[in-house]
């Protein structure tokens, strides 16, 4: 289902945009072929307004600023919009893991942190929440859904109510953090272009299969596809570092082989190196009660 909603929403976003090649200007050629979304689905431009205080915290409100949605939760600079369907209790969770995965603990580096929450808020990071798959929003109002995708950063959504829970709602906050946070606030470690290092990480672990990237092959324009695979492998590495794959992540399936911190650390130093000075230093994982409120693991799951 990732594969899906990492594409089709940048193909609703670029409507008739034809396929471009990344060249190696790296993001400069992503803003080329689509200058208002980088990747299809990241603004290129700062439309946002920043709070004074980065750790704002709201509560589920009734909202028509996103039509066909109806309420909306802003937490840490991420919008949730929701139908009536969702669940308030829902949307709380989410936001929940949300505020522990950025604590404002001294130990960590508190500046580098909230200018990731900013960057969030300047870049509109906005996520759709819709209960199990019922998720074409286009067909409801196309003219609306192109405002949202235009006006904001789209890029994947949070399922309410499906397989994988936890990796659901852990996922998907992480593919908003990389694409924006980590994006613009770590340009040459977390870039999403040609020459970051999570773009070397990444040609390295695809070259040794520690990657396998052959679900991604359809996907087009070639820009789209690029942010795609460097946002899924971004949260292969920041999931892993978290030792959240064992108990919570796909079962039988080959397209990450890493499954710990101690592997990882093992099989991509450099970059591990990268992710201590980044998001070791910015961002911690979800506690176990939030993330025990939030679904059961892959073994209680399929041992109930």
């Amino acid at each position: 289902m990732k594969v899906l909603w990492s594409h089709f929403l940048p193909m609703v976003l670029c409507g008739a945009c034809g396929p471009n090649h990344l060249g190696s200007a790296g993001s400069e050629s992503l803003a080329e072929s689509n200058p208002t979304h980088l990747g299809g689905c990241i603004l290129s431009a700062p439309l946002g307004v920043v709070p004074a205080d980065p750790y704002e915290e709201g509560d589920v409100l009734a909202t028509d600023e996103y039509p066909p949605f109806t309420k909306k939760l802003t937490v840490y600079g991420l919008t949730l919009v929701a139908q009536d369907d969702a669940s308030d209790e829902f949307m709380r969770k989410v936001a929940t893991a949300i505020k522990e995965i950025f604590p404002r603990d001294e130990d960590l580096d508190l500046e580098m942190q909230a200018e990731i929450l900013r960057n969030l808020y300047r870049y509109r990071a906005l996520i759709p929440v819709p209960v199990g798959r019922d998720v074409d929003y286009a067909a409801i109002d196309k003219v609306a859904w192109d405002r949202i995708t235009r006006e904001n950063s789209v890029c994947d959504i949070i399922m309410e109510g499906v397989e994988g829970q936890v990796m659901e709602v852990v996922e998907h906050i992480l593919h908003y953090v990389s694409d924006i946070g980590l994006h613009y606030t770590f340009p040459n470690g977390w870039g999403i272009s040609e020459t970051s290092a999570l773009a070397q990480a990444m040609q390295k672990s695809v070259a040794e299969g520690y990657y396998n990237v052959e679900q991604y092959a359809d996907i087009g324009p070639s820009e789209v596809r690029q942010r795609v695979l460097l946002q899924e492998f971004a949260y292969w590495i920041i999931s892993t570092a978290w030792n959240l794959q064992e108990p919570y992540g796909p079962q039988g399936e080959d397209e990450w082989t890493i499954k710990n911190q101690a592997d990882l650390k093992a099989t991509l130093p450099q970059f591990y190196e990268v992710y201590e000075r980044t998001v070791g230093r910015t961002m911690v994982t979800p506690s176990l009660e939030t993330l025990r409120s939030i679904g059961p693991t892959r073994a209680e799951e399929r041992n109930p």
